[in-house]
């Protein structure tokens, strides 16, 4: 009896990493191949998840893997209102989902360029979009959003994303769908209340600074 408990033990100890590692294979598939029925993710997100700017599609890369399943799965039941993310969502199993999650959660998050100088393109909606990250507006109880997804905006698993290096047509548009009611998958709907004070100039310039965020200074921190 000892003995085959022994042998049970070992087969299912050395089946985990195997499991483990199939999974790992898969979300990768997922993300460079595609399955049927479900397009490769870096067909819109990019080759290492890092989002494409010019057409709004976000980074996926740094991305906590439980932010990244609880989207998944709000498309597919929708909370959140996009036609092809919802076929895409909907195509997935469970496994699925968990794999590709995974894999995007262990990619690399956005870092500034060392000699990036964000602000010097349009200056005034920049720093606009800078004091509401880190410091909000209380006048209309704006929180600042570094107050929540973290001090440079790196994220807080498993409910806030990192923001920082998010194109600024994907950052406005997920404002613009909270205050439509087209996203509705915050907690508690605190996102949703936030955005209704947000102004389209405030929504513009949070959504400039946060796609190209200056490193933070220890009094900002």
């Amino acid at each position: 009896m000892k003995v085959k408990l022994t042998r049970l033990i070992m087969t299912l100890s050395m089946a985990m990493p195997m499991q483990q590692a199939h999974a790992e294979v898969t979300g990768a598939a997922l993300a460079q191949q595609g399955a049927p029925g479900v397009p490769a993710c870096l067909s819109c997100h990019g080759a290492r998840g890092e989002g494409l700017a010019a057409t709004g599609f976000p980074r996926l890369a740094g991305q906590s893997t439980a932010y990244l399943e609880k989207q998944l799965r709000a498309f597919a039941g929708g909370q959140r209102v996009s036609p092809q993310m919802q076929a895409i969502a909907s195509a997935l199993d469970d496994s699925q989902i968990r794999a590709v999650a995974a894999y995007y959660g262990k990619l690399p998050g956005w870092q500034a360029a060392p000699s990036a100088n964000p602000a010097a393109a349009a200056p005034e909606p920049w720093t606009r979009g800078q004091k509401l990250a880190i410091r909000g507006n209380w006048d209309k109880e704006i929180p600042a959003c570094f107050a929540c997804h973290g001090p440079a905006g790196e994220g807080i698993a498993p409910h806030f994303p990192a923001l920082s290096g998010q194109p600024a047509a994907y950052t406005r548009s997920q404002l613009k769908a909270w205050q439509s009611g087209t996203r509705s998958n915050d907690p508690h709907g605190l996102m949703k209340s936030v955005a209704l004070r947000m102004s389209p100039a405030e929504i513009d310039a949070v959504s400039a600074y946060l796609a190209n965020p200056l490193p933070l200074s220890p009094e900002e921190r």
